[in-house]
């Protein structure tokens, strides 16, 4: 069973170091930045979306927590952000630790966001997915995600015109 529970401020430094960390490596591989710049764009992400650390209301900060022989343990995260007026709600980050990855608990922690998002009128979910990730492509095809589009991009730097 997994439970999606509100992110403590005491475990918010926790993920603030992940994010930067995955998040940076992400933007350097996806875009090709370096790794100095990337961890900068990755901390502004973070500083612009929480600006006031887990005080703000525009976005909320998940812990996925399962229960694994009678006790309860942190497996990932989940950082989504409702926009009421299209009756939607945007996954920023979404992540089980390796050590849980295949146990099910991401389509668990998927169909537990629903019943909560559903109870509160939000009738869409919407994410992006980059392309090398297959795990995750599977995962949110599996339990009914569409692909809606694609994400593309040319670096123009060193091409040479003719």
């Amino acid at each position: 069973m997994v439970v999606l529970r509100n992110m403590r401020q005491e475990e918010y430094p926790d993920y603030c170091q992940y994010f930067i960390d995955v998040y940076s490596q992400e933007i350097a591989e996806n875009y090709g930045h370096s790794m100095e710049y990337s961890i900068e764009l990755a901390k502004k992400e973070l500083q612009r979306c929480f600006p006031n650390g887990l005080e703000g209301k525009e976005h909320s900060l998940l812990c996925i927590e399962a229960e694994i022989k009678g006790q309860a343990y942190l497996v990932g995260y989940l950082w989504h952000s409702i926009n009421s007026e299209s009756k939607s709600t945007f996954i920023y980050d979404f992540y089980v630790s390796s050590e849980y990855q295949g146990l099910g608990y991401g389509t668990q922690a998927l169909s537990e966001l629903e019943k909560q998002l559903q109870g509160n009128g939000i009738e869409q979910i919407k994410l992006r997915v980059a392309f090398h990730n297959e795990r995750a492509l599977k995962l949110y095809q599996t339990v009914g995600f569409a692909i809606t589009g694609f994400n593309m991009s040319k670096n123009l730097t060193g091409t040479a015109s003719t």
